[in-house]
């Protein structure tokens, strides 16, 4: 017996058998002396072009649901017209489970079940199958039977999403976005601060070799799967059920998925976050390990994995970038900060303001919801908080999120106060006990919502999706009404009998003179501004502490105290230098310090000035050296100039590409003198046409993880 070949030949049936030995599943087809089939070919170029799966590097068969995709079997019996196809999907395939689905020949194609028509008499005999628009996804068996003649096993395929159908949940009308949002394989993420704005390229190399693969054993890997096979199989179908399950996966906490978490600073035993550039490494990882989690990841990490996933599956999916992104803790939908009265920050609130957070969309249908909340819905892999149980989050509507629905699935008021918490500021009084509420903020939480831009690497504002103006009417009304449905305003009460600090008539600002470079002095300007029409007296204690971007402090850099009089409205500004000797051992590899003034006003209150900077590394330069052509060479230049006067040791250079290189590059280099440039150079071979990304990532002892990368186009 021979079985399914991929390339428009008919091969043996039985090699089909075994090359299906990827399959969580045993042998259990029965054979008899006469058999249905001896040969098939799946048309595999021809399918996978129409159904936009050419791209993807697996021996199976690719192909979306509710669209047909056509076979020619080399039957062993005389006539198609009692043959009867079977579909069957996991280790225990059942009819009464819906895992295994039974169909004979039909006249057309029905768009409900899956069906089958005889397209022509011809030898081998031509058949066209089609899938419902709502079967669930994953691998299958095809299989045939007579009821005289026994059972062939014709192998196996697998079925993903399809956002070309109009029927399915996760239809994407516009070519343009299933382009951007399907089957690109790179992008850019957008980090930094809500004051500098930054972003770095991400190989999402969702169609790379073993990659398909690997996205599905994630499925087969969740908590769901193990709780109850049969169910989870079946509820394959639904793109919400499917992206829960994969926020839960993509991180490690509970069900050993892929990635683990870790904001320490301390690494060892794993990868930096930061050092990262895509998510093939850490899938392909993932898998090699004998799924045991990757060391480490951060938020951008997580959200660019589950990118891959998604996109793999066929869910249309982006990355979003939210600054000022409030983590609530206690579902309070107000975030609160402590500083002691040295102005320095406290440890006293599980809540904390991320400088940045990134999380995913994925769209689809909300028919638990209501057809209002279709479209982009929130999904988030990285572990903050647990729902029902474990670490996972989403889907969450976004149009649930700007209009204050919060009592709607899933996690809908933990995204909403990322987006739209209120931040009140305290000042703690050690001697005391006594706290007071200094400042309370309601427009700084949720600043320049971001994501690529369909078609360049532009940033893309989506603020306007996630809420309305801040400051409007509108605005606070959704805020209301979002307190009134989680039954929070019996707070208000609570809050009222929390004394509040004098007004001190006096604000503030830090501004930067010029953008800060790592290994260079910090220098700004406190600006204070009286606000009052008598003279006012301040002690301004200033701290400056390195933070990582989760807010966290991590180390006291300086520290001054400013003896300030104002005249009646009179505005001063202080310049401030902190040398580069007096943070450079305390520096994250996200190089942020916050500066705060805590400024005690004599004649009553306090005003905290806060500002998060966030320092750029020196620049490195990637260029692709002439013409790029499929299976020919081409030479790949990375220069580096070392800024600083003493020399920089330990340098790496890393590079990864899809189609550009089999496997993510690692170049050492030597070390580099004062102001003196060194050049790396490397060759790529590219293995497919079409527009492409390559990535690199320069790290040493005193610059870490400084990224750059190139769009190259490569020619036949």
């Amino acid at each position: 017996m021979w079985g399914a070949g991929g390339s428009g030949r008919l091969e043996p049936v039985l090699g089909a058998w075994r090359s299906a030995a990827i399959l969580p599943r045993p042998e259990r087809f029965h054979f008899w002396p006469h058999f249905p089939a001896s040969n098939i070919d799946w048309n595999q170029t021809e399918n996978a072009s129409a159904h936009h799966t050419s791209q993807f590097s697996s021996p199976l068969l690719v192909v979306r649901r509710g669209q047909q995709f056509n076979i020619k079997v080399e039957l062993g019996v005389p006539t198609a017209s009692n043959l009867t196809f079977t579909v069957e999907t996991g280790s225990t395939a059942a009819l009464q489970a819906q895992t295994r689905v039974e169909f004979g020949i039909s006249s057309t194609h029905s768009s409900g079940s899956w069906s089958a028509v005889h397209t022509a008499a011809s030898h081998p005999t031509s058949f066209s199958i089609s899938s419902p628009a709502n079967a669930a996804i994953g691998r299958y068996q095809l299989g045939l039977r007579t009821g005289s003649s026994g059972s062939s096993n014709l192998g196996s395929f697998v079925l993903l999403f399809n956002p070309w159908m109009s029927g399915d949940d996760v239809f994407l009308p516009n070519n343009a976005e299933r382009e951007e949002y399907v089957l690109s394989e790179f992008g850019v993420v957008f980090v930094g601060s809500s004051n500098r704005i930054s972003r770095f390229g991400w190989n999402y190399g969702q169609f790379q070799d073993e990659i398909l693969d690997v996205c599905l054993f994630i499925l087969d890997r969740s908590l769901s799967y193990r709780k109850d096979p049969a169910s989870d199989l079946r509820r394959r179908n639904d793109p919400k059920y499917v992206g829960r399950v994969l926020s839960a996966m993509v991180n490690s906490n509970d069900d050993n998925g892929v990635l683990q978490g870790n904001w320490s600073g301390n690494y060892s035993g794993g990868t930096n976050p930061s050092s990262w550039t895509g998510s093939v490494d850490i899938l392909r990882k993932w898998k090699q390990s004998g799924f045991k989690p990757v060391r480490y990841g951060q938020c951008w990490v997580f959200a660019g994995v589950l990118n891959t996933v998604l996109r793999c599956l066929g869910i249309p999916a982006r990355t979003i970038s939210n600054f000022d992104s409030a983590h609530d803790t206690d579902g309070n939908l107000t975030v609160d900060v402590y500083y002691d009265e040295s102005g320095n920050p406290l440890n006293m609130s599980g809540d904390s303001v991320w400088n940045f957070h990134v999380w995913n969309e994925g769209w689809f249908v909300r028919s638990d919801l209501g057809s209002r909340y279709n479209g982009w819905q929130i999904l988030d892999a990285t572990p903050q908080e647990r729902s029902t149980g474990i670490f996972q989050c989403g889907p969450a509507s976004q149009t649930a999120i700007k209009e204050g629905d919060v009592d709607l699935e899933h996690d809908s008021p933990f995204v909403f106060a990322e987006v739209n918490a209120d931040r009140i500021t305290w000042l703690y009084d050690s001697t005391t006990g006594e706290k007071k509420k200094v400042h309370s903020e309601t427009k700084s939480i949720g600043q320049f919502i971001s994501t690529k831009a369909v078609g360049s690497y532009a940033r893309q504002d989506v603020t306007n999706n996630y809420k309305y103006e801040e400051g409007s009417a509108k605005e606070r009304a959704v805020f209301q009404k979002a307190r009134e449905k989680l039954n929070l305003n019996t707070l208000d009460s609570i809050s009222a009998a929390v004394p509040e600090a004098e007004n001190p008539k006096v604000s503030g600002k830090f501004k930067v003179q010029s953008p800060p470079e790592v290994g260079q002095d910090v220098n700004l300007l406190l600006s204070l501004t009286n606000l009052a029409s008598a003279t006012k007296s301040l002690m301004a204690n200033l701290t400056m502490w390195s933070i990582i971007y989760t807010g966290k402090p991590v180390h006291e850099v300086w520290k001054s105290a400013l003896p300030v009089t104002l005249g009646p409205e009179e505005e001063k500004a202080f310049p401030i230098t902190i040398p580069y000797a007096a943070y450079q051992q305390y520096l994250t590899t996200d190089n942020m310090i916050r500066a705060t003034a805590l400024c005690q006003v004599q004649e009553g209150g306090s005003a905290v000035v806060e500002r998060d900077i966030t320092l750029d590394n020196p620049s490195i330069t990637l260029k692709v050296l002439g013409p790029v052509k499929v299976g020919q060479e081409a030479k790949v230049e990375v220069a580096f100039t070392n800024p600083l006067d003493k020399e920089v040791k330990d340098c790496v250079v890393l590079a990864e590409g899809s189609d550009l290189l089999a496997d993510k590059l690692k170049i050492t280099a030597p070390p580099l003198q004062g102001k003196q440039t060194s050049q790396v150079t490397f060759e790529i071979t590219p293995s497919k046409s079409g527009t492409k990304q390559l990535l690199v990532n320069f790290s040493c002892d005193k610059f870490k993880d400084i990224k750059a990368f190139e769009t190259v186009k490569v020619d036949n």
